[in-house]
């Protein structure tokens, strides 16, 4: 099963998925792009559903504004299938004295394994206190472990997130998704958590798509490592007829079944509830149907549909 932040859901009941979204974010790394208005975040959540999405997962993990009764209250008002994260972020979005930072693997894992099988916490200053709960008064769970790590660096800090992130997964089966800065480090990060008993199945590399490169990319795939493509609406550093180009390579050499959609739009200033552009539709209403007819419909509802089903459930 699959653990939404509503409840357990069968992945044949998933639906079109955009993997890597954020309804609520706070980083010092992104000032003034705060993510924290929730009737402004519930409007994105509705728009990326009329653009011909089921469902999404919450990427944004502990320390960072996230607010798991928010996205309970945002999931049962628009319809939206939503699995939210529980996990560590790469280094730089804690700053120095930021609780987070002094917390050893195993009381992380500890914490990570509860948002996953008891419920988020409410007060994230208090990570034994009370759980989130959603509408229905059921504790809002996590079903998605994260860690990140910088650009062709994983630090002693990134290197407790993975380790903490391995140890919560062997204890829940929930799957992992890692924030490769700039595409860097995947086949390091893949050993790692091989040594921590992660299989590469059960990772998807977020920011796959930002070091275009087709044979290192069929070469993770050749792990069974899923790929999240995430770069559209970025002309400033890659524009998206080199993520089609990009992705049509995949494909065709056989790469297509581990590869996932998502937006990671995450910023205020491009959320149109935000008073911002191009916002959450642009994946499902732009992007989408250009990439259909370049690969083909059955290409895309794969990535869509059938890869994140078989990535998200619980499983070891």
């Amino acid at each position: 099963m699959i653990r939404a932040v509503l409840g357990d859901l069968d992945p044949a009941e998933l639906g079109a998925t955009d993997y890597h979204e954020h309804l609520f974010q706070v980083s010092p790394v992104l000032p003034g792009d705060e993510l924290n208005d929730e009737d402004a975040s519930r409007a994105e959540a509705a728009s990326l559903r009329d653009s011909g999405f089921a469902a999404m997962v919450d990427a944004t993990p502990l320390g960072l504004g996230r607010d798991p009764a928010g996205i309970a209250r945002i999931a049962a008002n628009t319809g939206i299938h939503v699995v939210a994260t529980t996990g560590r972020h790469r280094e730089a979005h804690y700053p120095s004295g930021h609780p987070l930072r002094s917390w050893s693997a195993d009381a992380l894992a500890a914490r990570l394994t509860a948002e996953v099988s008891d419920g988020m916490t409410a007060d994230e200053g208090d990570p034994d206190g009370t759980r989130a709960l959603g509408p229905d008064g059921e504790p809002a769970r996590a079903g998605m472990l994260k860690a990140g790590i910088d650009y062709w660096r994983i630090s002693a800090f990134e290197r407790t997130t993975l380790d903490a992130v391995a140890a919560a997964h062997r204890a829940t089966g929930a799957p992992v998704m890692v924030h490769l800065e700039f595409g860097s480090a995947a086949h390091e990060v893949l050993d790692l958590l091989a040594d921590g008993g992660v299989a590469a199945h059960r990772v998807v590399l977020a920011h796959a798509d930002r070091d275009p490169d087709p044979g290192l990319h069929l070469s993770l795939a050749a792990r069974g490592a899923y790929l999240g493509y995430d770069g559209m609406a970025r002309p400033r550093t890659r524009s998206d007829a080199e993520l089609l180009d990009l992705t049509e390579r995949v494909v065709a050499g056989g790469g297509g079944a581990r590869l996932l959609l998502g937006g990671d739009v995450a910023r205020r200033t491009r959320y149109l509830a935000y008073g911002g552009m191009p916002g959450l539709r642009y994946l499902g209403e732009r992007y989408v149907p250009r990439l259909r007819d370049r690969i083909g419909a059955d290409a895309v509802d794969r990535m869509l549909i059938d890869n994140p089903a078989r990535l998200l459930p619980l499983s070891r």
